[in-house]
């Protein structure tokens, strides 16, 4: 393959990496901006103190670290923002090990689900957004 096909696929593939990790998060914290009363409400279920400021942070961080990704603006640090959201509200919200039968397969799915997409988000704090990013006009900026 010559290298410009090489480097314009690696491009083209952070980028939509970025596009997918972000519109989780997006939907999700608009969800909860659309309906906080149930967001609360499924969060008070599972015992969380606290939850109107609970779903303030969890909001904040899901939009937040969304459009950073989306935008590949700071992407390292809303993709850490978004770890530090993730891990424990899968734990919290997809605690397979607690449950039997088809409850127990269906949030082992999800519990699956969010490590893949923890292991994209690793990803872009480990690598960065990728030439198609602000991150990477700035840089070029500064240069």
């Amino acid at each position: 393959m010559d290298p410009n096909t090489s480097a314009r696929i690696r491009r083209l593939g952070q980028l939509a990496a970025r596009l997918l990790l972000s519109a989780v998060f997006l939907t999700s914290g608009l969800g909860k901006l659309l309906d906080p009363e149930g967001a609360a409400s499924s969060m008070s279920s599972k015992g969380l103190p606290a939850a109107g400021i609970l779903l303030a942070a969890a909001v904040a961080l899901e939009i937040g670290g969304g459009l950073s990704l989306l935008a590949g603006f700071r992407a390292r640090a809303g993709a850490a923002a978004l770890v530090v959201f993730l891990v424990p509200a899968t734990l919290l919200f997809h605690d397979f090990w607690a449950l039997e039968g088809m409850d127990r397969r269906v949030q082992m799915v999800q519990f699956l689900k969010n490590l893949a997409i923890l292991g994209g988000l690793i990803q872009t704090m480990v690598y960065g957004a990728g030439a198609l990013s602000l991150d990477a006009r700035a840089r070029s900026r500064a240069r």
